[in-house]
């Protein structure tokens, strides 16, 4: 059999699942390792605001337009501050060798907006003394992990209920869980994790198209004129022998509102007046924008849709010159 006249890994991929979202927010199944010595949070997570463009100077030295102005096509996600108000800390389950998780310690300065999402227990248990009991038994312990939720009430939007994260602290077991406590009951803000020309992979849930065909879902090819039973379908679905439909045939169905991620991301830029970036008349069906980070190229999801950022899993080291940012636009039509 020959190869394909057109490249489409994403008919027949059952590593490319084209199944409905169960929530609009994405999580991660998956967190690097980490390469630096001092802990911190491996992750972060805004809101999208809209897509615009600016002037920097190539830097790449394998481009031929290296040192030379150019445009790039960006995306501006909203970062309020993020609520630490949890600690889980992982072990590895001996039956299934998985992580599970071990203990759960509450802060005890917890916002009220949360209890519209998760119910907060009434009788917290002693905080200082969890903590003792979870440093004896450190040695089990394979990762540390803490809650957060972001703070809707302080980005350009009304949303009132929070989104729960759940993110890795890096470093070493003792130095990560000493960083959690340290950050127990704080705001944490995006300068705190990332800085501008950090690489980072973004998750979010595309934007719902609804139910379509495989024309415009699979972009299968259109039949002649003249073909009977339609022209917007497949001609063959299946042969006699045996006699099925294929998981690889192109069919009708779900199409949008998928979690996916995108690898290798730059931030550009890391701001918090929101003025240098918001058009004049806000961003569409978004508004204003306060404390923001600039992503270059664009993000999958709907506008006011949450985005995770997180450390690269697969990132080739490579350097990484200082960003010379010249001009930002500010003129969006709406």
């Amino acid at each position: 059999m020959g190869h394909r006249k057109k490249h489409a890994p994403h008919r027949g991929s059952l590593g490319y699942r084209r199944k409905i979202a169960r929530r609009h927010t994405a999580r991660w199944r998956t967190w690097p390792e980490s390469s630096d010595s001092t802990p911190r949070l491996l992750g972060y997570a805004g809101y999208k605001a809209g897509m615009t463009h600016l002037a920097m100077v190539n830097t790449d030295r394998r481009s031929p337009f290296f040192k030379q102005e150019q445009f790039v096509p960006v995306t501006v996600i909203e970062t309020p501050p993020l609520a630490i108000f949890g600690i889980r800390t992982y072990i590895i389950d001996q039956l299934t060798q998985k992580l599970r998780i071990e203990t759960q310690i509450w802060g005890e300065n917890i916002e009220k907006d949360l209890e519209r999402r998760i119910k907060i227990p009434k009788e917290n248990q002693n905080k200082d003394q969890k903590i003792d009991e979870i440093r004896e038994n450190l040695d089990r312990v394979k990762e540390i992990r803490v809650l957060a939720h972001t703070l809707p009430k302080e980005a350009g939007f009304p949303q009132k209920n929070p989104d729960i994260l759940e993110i890795k602290v890096g470093g070493s077991v003792n130095e990560a869980f000493n960083y959690a406590v340290k950050i127990l009951d704080q705001k944490i803000s995006v300068e705190d994790v990332y800085k501008p020309s950090d690489i980072v992979d973004v998750c979010a849930t595309t934007k719902g198209k609804g139910f379509a065909g495989p024309v415009k879902r699979h972009g299968i090819k259109i039949l002649p004129r003249k073909t009977r039973k339609g022209r917007r379908v497949v001609g063959c679905i299946g042969p006699w022998h045996p006699a099925r439909v294929m998981w690889t045939v192109p069919r009708a169905g779900q199409l949008g509102y998928f979690a996916r991620t995108e690898y290798n991301k730059q931030i550009l830029k890391i701001g918090e007046d929101g003025e240098e970036v918001t058009p004049v008349s806000g961003f569409k069906r978004y508004g204003k924008v306060g404390k923001h980070c600039i992503v270059r190229g664009s993000v999958p999801g709907s506008v006011k849709r949450l985005v995770r950022l997180r450390d690269p899993i697969r990132l080739k080291p490579k350097e990484i010159e200082d960003l010379q940012i010249t001009y930002i636009s500010t003129t969006a039509k709406n």
